[in-house]
């Protein structure tokens, strides 16, 4: 999958397409057991089993990952959640901003299965990770979804909420760095108000030692599901 980003670091900007080959999902990447369990509980509620261990890294196909503001799902029951993203490249790691859209009712069947079934929106802009490792913690995630005709905010958690990027990195490969062309998506805070549909959803992390926001948003068309 290739996709085409706007680069923002302290020594240059750039535009570069990179050749996705390895799509990730870290699940269950809260750092603190309470807000793991309380997103289990989310879960549960919907009928979905519990992890088997935390976090699990889930593979998911590449051709998911879409930069559009529109995004087509099958049915009334899924639902977008933000997420850090991190891109690895030639020249390093690159954090991003994503949404794990995923089908709630195939999730009650099977985890894996429900992350390969929508598309995975992420934004058309990246920060690099050495420019925001120091202050990591202090950054915030908040998303907004618009649920019957109301724009209401649905989650709002510092990223220290979750484990960092590069303890994702390192349970997963054993080492500090991902292969290039690897994308991570590295978990979500829970929901306000829990989990449920909408018809548009919004994000942002939001850097508030440099002052600046990475945003990303898009409305969420629904097919009919027949038989």
């Amino acid at each position: 999958m290739l996709l085409q980003f706007d680069r923002l670091a302290k020594d240059r900007t750039d535009r570069v397409g990179i050749e996705i080959h390895s799509l990730v999902i870290a699940g269950w990447a809260g750092r603190d057991a309470a807000a793991i369990e309380h997103h289990v509980e989310e879960l549960a509620a919907l009928g979905i089993a519990r992890p088997s261990t935390t976090p699990l890294y889930y593979r998911v196909a590449t051709q998911t990952l879409t930069q559009d503001s529109n995004l087509t799902v099958l049915g009334p029951d899924s639902s977008g959640e933000v997420e850090p993203v991190i891109v690895a490249m030639a020249d390093g790691l690159w954090i991003g901003i994503g949404s794990d859209h995923t089908d709630r009712k195939a999730e009650a069947s099977g985890i894996a299965l429900s992350k390969q079934l929508c598309g995975k929106p992420i934004g058309a802009q990246l920060w690099s990770y050495a420019d925001v490792e120091a202050h990591w913690d202090e950054l915030v995630l908040r998303s907004w979804a618009t649920i019957d005709g109301n724009r209401v905010l649905y989650q709002d958690s510092p990223v220290s909420s979750l484990r960092t990027p590069r303890d994702l990195i390192r349970r997963y490969t054993g080492t500090d760095m991902l292969p290039a062309g690897t994308l991570m998506f590295c978990g979500t805070p829970g929901a306000i108000g829990g989990i449920r549909p909408g018809t548009r959803f919004e994000m942002e992390l939001k850097d508030p030692v440099l002052n600046r926001s990475l945003t990303h948003g898009y409305d969420i068309d629904v097919l009919p599901v027949v038989s």
